[in-house]
């Protein structure tokens, strides 16, 4: 009878989530539209055309020279010669260009007579993904010049040009990137995203757990049903925990065997992970739950937790970039754990050792918080 109750409980809230529509829509939709949002937007996987400007005070055939290579780089798109560095500012300042070079006064004489001479590269680092494709170019560009100029150096002194080439390029210079070597948006980016929608719609169905029974007036026919407190809230969190992964795992097939986003793990340690992360989610939804005064309130709460959450978590922005209160703080968020576990799963197969503390992280904030909700459940009901 005991068992029997049990998946009366379960299959209850199952109805409960499908007859509301506005939810249904959202965990059904939600994280799916998010995977193809982001997948159009990152497809292109680098950031081409971008805008450049010339300052050229110079007027040379070699400042001119220089002008030609970049209106040509792969990258960068020439749009506009300001007459001055003051002009570019302006330009820079108001969006319209992202890089500037200014070639100085007296280059081609400089360059002429072997001397020292420097080309000032200007790139607006307001917005990182620009920036970091930017620098990439440029430099590209910048690395080339310079050879140049430095095998015509040593063509003037007499130099032969095979030996001059040879002697240049004794010391080479490499440059490898690892794990993403062509800095792919996508791969960086999109699963990751659809992960922070599939999160908040996780942590707002939670926000529901407790104060969906205990605000209505149904909980006292459920009190008097004889079922205990324990197992009604365990056969809810059942249903809700099954239904996150079913909703989870189209995502991953999408990502994984459509998009073709890389995975370095195995698909069973990514999904025992998420899993742990489901949980640990819960958990802090049925806390906010069980101190909630109401739907509203919980909701609220939620939307307070789940949405800075994916900032916080240090995927996009580097923790140890982050004011120093914050850096111990933000390992409270189970968030923190699993984003930072799931790009090391994506890109390195660090191995079971070494996910242990991620796995132990979220086990640890679960307990935490449905200890903490089951005894502010108690204490309310008191």
């Amino acid at each position: 009878m005991r068992s029997k109750s049990g998946f009366k409980i379960m299959r209850r809230e199952f109805n409960y989530m499908w007859r509301d529509r506005g939810l249904r829509k959202i965990l059904l939709l939600g994280p799916i539209l998010g995977l193809f949002l982001f997948m159009a937007i990152y497809q292109t996987q680098t950031v081409k055309d971008i805008p450049t400007a010339i300052v050229d005070l110079d007027g040379s055939s070699s400042s001119r020279e220089i002008s030609e290579k970049i209106k040509h780089a792969e990258h960068l798109k020439l749009r506009a010669y300001p007459q001055s560095y003051e002009d570019l500012e302006q330009s820079i300042r108001r969006g319209e260009i992202v890089v500037g070079v200014v070639i100085p006064e007296n280059f081609g004489r400089d360059v002429a007579r072997h001397h020292p001479t420097r080309v000032l590269v200007i790139v607006d680092s307001s917005n990182t993904v620009y920036a970091t494709n930017a620098s990439t170019a440029v430099l590209g560009v910048i690395r080339s010049i310079s050879a140049e100029a430095g095998v015509k150096t040593l063509l003037a002194r007499g130099m032969d040009p095979s030996q001059a080439r040879k002697a240049f390029l004794t010391v080479d210079y490499r440059e490898e990137g690892w794990f993403n070597p062509t800095l792919n948006y996508a791969y960086f980016l999109v699963l990751a995203m659809a992960l922070n929608i599939w999160q908040q719609c996780c942590t707002m169905t939670a926000s529901m757990n407790v104060i969906g029974e205990t605000g209505m007036k149904s909980w006292l026919q459920v009190k008097a049903s004889g079922v205990s407190r324990f197992k009604y809230f365990f056969s809810k969190s059942l249903a809700h925990l099954i239904t996150f992964m079913l909703l989870v795992i189209p995502v991953y097939i999408l990502a994984l065997g459509i998009f073709k986003l890389p995975l370095s793990c195995g698909l069973g340690m990514l999904l025992l992970f998420t899993l742990v992360f489901a949980v640990s989610l819960h958990s802090v939804g049925t806390l906010m739950s069980s101190l909630a005064n109401n739907a509203v309130d919980s909701t609220r709460f939620g939307m307070m937790v789940a949405l800075p959450s994916f900032v916080l978590c240090g995927y996009t922005w580097p923790i140890e970039a982050m004011p120093g209160f914050l850096q111990s703080l933000v390992w409270i968020l189970p968030q923190t754990w699993f984003f930072q576990g799931f790009n090391y799963l994506s890109f390195k197969d660090p191995g079971w050792s070494f996910m242990l503390p991620y796995f132990g992280g979220l086990l640890v904030i679960s307990l935490v918080c449905y200890s903490m909700a089951a005894m502010a459940t108690a204490w309310m009901e008191r």
